[in-house]
């Protein structure tokens, strides 16, 4: 009787353990898909709808429209690295398997934002400055330092055992590698080489007439939605992993 009634209660549980992963995953999916639209929207506007700049401001006027996309980009990745460097502090200091979850899901989402950021500058280089990346410029490489650090992370969290040990060393990294972070934000106000200076926060009021600012302004709320719902699913999808490898060590043990 014992053993029928624990049996009851674990699928009851497991039944509701289910029921909650698939709200969550409805809510994860319908925030994600907003994000999809606004970004799309966004791009739109930006190539038809977005007014033109100074043809003596740029050697390549019109490639400027991918700001509108690179610039919410790169906003988005300083919120998912953000996002990592809490994770991997809550896991290295207090063990919270909530924080690891964190630390997969801003890493990935990361690398997701960080190649479109980088994506979308190499398109405007190619175009203003004749080559898609500059070696001496220090925002272009310390961003891709951040996006080469989660790919890292991704990369090696995949190809070895988890475990307190491997998740320590990868926490170090997602510590340490947030320096990089006020580094890259700064870097144009101390060593401005080719990329251009900050669009907003830099001094400058006015620089933006209200047209370019109200699409620029989408972009970053519609990055924003995407980055949490990327975030959301990834960290859905790493507790349904782990879920599955507590079952499997349970059996193992059987």
């Amino acid at each position: 009787m014992d053993y029928g009634f624990k049996t009851a209660l674990d699928a009851i549980l497991q039944i509701k353990w289910l029921s909650r992963i698939n709200m969550s995953k409805r809510f994860a999916e319908a925030i994600l898909l907003l994000g999809f639209v606004g970004i799309g929207v966004t791009l739109g506007l930006a190539f038809l709808k977005a007014p033109s700049v100074s043809i003596n401001a740029f050697e390549s006027p019109d490639a400027q429209r991918i700001f509108y996309w690179h610039v919410p980009a790169a906003w988005a990745a300083f919120i998912a690295f953000g996002f990592l460097f809490v994770g991997s502090a809550l896991w290295f200091f207090r063990r919270s398997n909530l924080g690891w979850r964190m630390h997969v899901a801003g890493a990935e989402a990361g690398l997701a934002t960080g190649l479109m950021t980088v994506w979308s500058g190499m398109v405007w280089g190619s175009a203003e400055w004749g080559v898609p990346w500059d070696w001496t410029d220090v925002r272009l490489n310390t961003f891709g330092l951040l996006t080469f650090l989660a790919l890292f992370l991704i990369l090696g969290r995949q190809s070895q055992p988890d475990g307190v040990e491997s998740r320590d060393t990868f926490s170090t990294f997602g510590l340490f590698g947030f320096v990089l972070v006020p580094v890259t934000y700064v870097a144009t106000r101390l060593w401005q080489i080719r990329h251009p200076g900050p669009v907003i926060g830099g001094g400058e009021s006015g620089s933006l007439n209200s047209e370019m600012a109200l699409i620029l302004f989408l972009g970053a709320i519609s990055f924003t939605i995407f980055i949490i719902g990327h975030i959301l699913m990834s960290m859905r999808i790493t507790s349904f992993e782990q879920r599955l490898e507590s079952i499997q060590e349970a059996m193992d043990e059987v």
